[in-house]
């Protein structure tokens, strides 16, 4: 695909200059994060005690931590650290929310009305305190907290896919596909279905971000992503002391990534339920 394919179909989109700089910064993350081992100049999890807050210069292009670490090689392979946390938390939380959603809006009745009792229970739980009681209960790491987001998360689709399901089901063609004899699971997963998951993916787009937010603080308390391995959280968790002596860069770069990517999946996000919302009427 040629380069000036790729910016014919991003103008196709609309959105203007703001959604384009957001997809490109997106496309930037997601490469650097498959290429991390090939681009990271040294293991960031190797300490240099005689390089210890070194500045920016050829051997460390972005200075060093309080450990020494070389905080280029940390940000770059802390990006697959950083962005497969969230991506397991939406993938959980979208596939559970859209299978409890269709079926409870499907079936209707006493079994609608409890689930979607229990959601508001659910919704009165903030992620991030979920996964810091996850922490408590199975200890310190990433797969606990990503099952407690993802169950945190799960309502926000559930209810997003409730709604739309609820709209769906009363149309002209899904009476049309029951009065040809086909199943309900047929009518529900091959036909109602595909035109609910535009939505939804719009939906999954913003919880990216905030997921990544929520994973960034957890390991910058210290209760996420555990040392030695790379993450943008712990990243900024580590550099405290390193802002206080004068070498800001080990907290800033992982800031600014941790901003620059939950701001384009919002950016990203907004814009592809406004496309859908603006389809639709």
């Amino acid at each position: 695909m040629s380069a000036s394919t790729s910016l014919a179909r991003l103008r196709r989109l609309g959105g203007g200059p703001l959604l384009s700089a957001c997809l490109l910064i997106l496309a930037l993350f997601v490469l650097v994060a498959l290429l991390a081992p090939w681009l990271a100049p040294l293991d960031p999890t190797r300490g240099d005690l005689s390089g210890i807050l070194a500045g920016a210069g050829p051997e460390h292009w972005l200075g060093t931590d309080t450990g020494g670490h070389d905080t280029f090689s940390a940000l770059v392979e802390g990006t697959r650290t950083s962005l497969v946390g969230p991506l397991a938390v939406v993938i959980f939380s979208t596939v559970l929310g859209t299978a409890v959603g269709l079926f409870t809006a499907w079936r209707g009745g006493w079994v609608d009305t409890l689930v979607g009792r229990v959601l508001d229970i659910l919704f009165a739980f903030p992620a991030l305190l979920l996964a810091i009681l996850a922490v408590a209960l199975f200890g310190k790491g990433l797969g606990a907290p990503v099952l407690a987001m993802a169950v945190a998360y799960m309502p926000y689709t559930a209810r997003l896919v409730r709604s739309l399901t609820a709209q769906e089901k009363v149309r002209p063609y899904i009476a049309a596909y029951r009065v040809q004899g086909h199943s309900a699971l047929f009518v529900a997963l091959r036909r109602l279905l595909p035109n609910i998951v535009p939505t939804v993916l719009a939906q999954s787009t913003v919880n990216f971000g905030y997921a990544l937010l929520d994973l960034a603080a957890l390991s910058f308390l210290g209760l996420g992503v555990q040392p030695p391995t790379p993450d943008w959280g712990a990243m900024i968790n580590r550099s405290q002391a390193a802002v206080l002596q004068g070498q800001p860069l080990s907290a800033i770069v992982p800031a600014v990534a941790v901003v620059l990517v939950v701001v384009a999946f919002n950016v990203v996000g907004e814009h592809l339920g406004d496309r859908l919302a603006g389809r639709e009427s």
